[in-house]
């Protein structure tokens, strides 16, 4: 398995896999919006995507995104999307773009890397808690949706 960030002559191979995780989630299929948002994030440089691949062919993704933690005085990241093709799951292709994750954010000296998953969505944290992540339950997390 190879895994690289994703550039501007490499954001055609991620779209697909984003157009098919926001399908996973339940948002009509759009590979002309898909491919838009990713080239902007990439472009403004408002995202780090690793995309795995198996032999040639890209079957996963992570999205990181920057943010900052003001008391640390430390960047920060979130890692807002996980994907992996069905056809190539349970083959270590999500411990492995978690992991690249880690990598980068402790190479990046940030002070966290933060996820929020779905209480049904056993098999992720099963993985995130294998991996050494914990729920912190120390703060509320809150939102607004529009």
């Amino acid at each position: 398995m190879k895994i690289s960030i994703v550039t501007k002559s490499t954001i055609g191979e991620v779209v697909p896999l984003f157009n098919a995780y926001r399908e996973f989630y339940g948002q009509p299929s759009d590979i002309t919006k898909a491919e838009q948002f990713i080239q902007e994030r990439v472009e403004n440089g408002e995202s780090i995507i690793f995309l795995a691949y198996q032999e040639q062919e890209p079957v996963g993704f992570a999205q990181l995104f920057p943010i900052f933690s003001s008391v640390a005085m430390k960047r920060a990241f979130i890692l807002n999307d996980l994907f992996v093709a069905q056809h190539a799951r349970k083959q270590g292709v999500a411990q492995a773009l978690m992991e690249q994750c880690y990598a980068y954010c402790q190479q990046e000296a940030a002070r966290y890397m933060m996820l929020e998953t779905a209480k049904d969505n056993v098999n992720a944290q099963q993985l995130y808690e294998k991996l050494g992540m914990t729920i912190d339950e120390s703060v509320y997390y809150y939102s607004i949706y529009w």
